[in-house]
């Protein structure tokens, strides 16, 4: 099993190799596998993908992160001009139903909210919207809600999750109460525990998953 200072270094060297990121601005925390990032970067874009590069290194049980974004005064913008620039990029995305999306801009911070059919529409309008000049983050809060009647949801679930190849799918418990799965059972890497989640969300009828995977690192793993 990997120590703190293990996890610690595979994240810098991850983040070394991150073209977009200055590897300087960003300060690595690890205790008992939780690991909390911290110093002060200039887009929301790296901030987002400091966080993925933490998440994706063996080891890691969970993530905190705290990365401040400034912008310089060139660069900055206004509430105003966030949200007139977030309306503008929802609806050039025609994988997003811009007309059911909310938005409310504080503070430099996007918060969605609204109702879509797939979760893939609600992951898509975060990310249209994080990348916009000003943005100090995106809170999302859109919800789903299917069209089609949740229907054999667990035999979708496990068959799309043995076809996955990217996913360790032994031991993944899935229980289905209506249009809620849940789901249960021990990985190795948050990258992971995410990917099952979004599998499950990609099943017809799904309307919110409520993922109890623990993350742990065995030692056939490392």
């Amino acid at each position: 099993m990997k120590t703190d200072a293990q996890i610690k270094q595979d994240i810098l060297d991850e983040l070394v190799f991150e073209p977009n990121i200055d590897e300087t601005q960003i300060g690595v925390i690890v205790e008992n596998g939780i690991v909390t990032l911290s110093g002060v970067v200039n887009e929301y874009f790296k901030k987002a993908l400091a966080n993925k590069v933490a998440k994706r290194v063996k080891g890691v049980k969970a993530v905190a992160e705290d990365i401040e974004v400034k912008y310089g005064d060139e660069y900055a913008k206004t509430d105003k001009e966030i949200a007139k620039a977030a309306v503008n990029a929802l609806e050039w995305n025609a994988t997003i139903p811009s007309e059911k999306v909310e938005i409310f801009v504080e503070d430099g911070y996007i918060y969605l909210s609204g109702e879509v059919t797939w979760s893939h529409q609600r992951e898509a309008a975060k990310h249209t919207v994080q990348n916009l000049l000003g943005v100090k983050g995106v809170v999302n809060n859109i919800e789903i809600t299917p069209l089609l009647k949740a229907d054999n949801i667990e035999d979708q679930i496990t068959k799309a999750l043995e076809l996955n190849t990217s996913i360790m799918a032994k031991g993944i418990r899935v229980q289905v109460d209506g249009d809620t799965v849940q789901l249960k059972g021990r990985v190795h890497s948050i990258k992971e525990r995410e990917l099952i989640e979004k599998t499950a969300y990609k099943a017809a009828g799904v309307r919110n998953v409520q993922n109890e995977i623990v993350v742990q690192t065995y030692p056939e793993f490392v």
